[in-house]
């Protein structure tokens, strides 16, 4: 008689002595975890867009100010233009923080779908 080996498969090649639900069940979980990493580098790489741009009107808005201030003849007129320039600074940073909240509370929010996805639920 021929003793039976532990190495038998079935027609798809799996081991016989691994469930499909078993396999099914990591295919998903594989297939999900993909779904929430390319929607996050989507969400990073928007991110980094933004805030390129936003980086270029930094630079554009000091650009602006050297420029004007040289052609500023009064102490009054040179102090004018500084506060013009500072409050459209503060409201950049006002700007930037909104944004970065934003951003943050959308990779939490995709990572907690993903992670709550295929989860059991409590009982209500």
């Amino acid at each position: 008689m021929a003793a039976k080996s532990g190495s038998e498969t079935n027609a798809q090649g799996v081991p016989a002595w691994m469930p499909a639900d078993f396999l099914k069940l990591g295919k998903e979980r594989t297939d999900a975890m993909l779904a929430m990493q390319k929607e996050l580098m989507d969400t990073y790489e928007q991110a980094s867009q933004a805030w390129l741009s936003r980086v270029k009107s930094e630079a554009d808005l000091w650009s602006e100010l050297a420029a004007k201030l040289t052609g500023i003849h009064s102490v009054p007129e040179a102090l004018s233009v500084c506060q013009q320039m500072m409050v459209q600074r503060m409201q950049m940073a006002s700007e930037d923080g909104k944004r970065l909240s934003d951003e943050a509370q959308k990779v939490m929010k995709t990572i907690t779908t993903s992670l709550s996805n295929g989860s059991p639920k409590a009982n209500s």
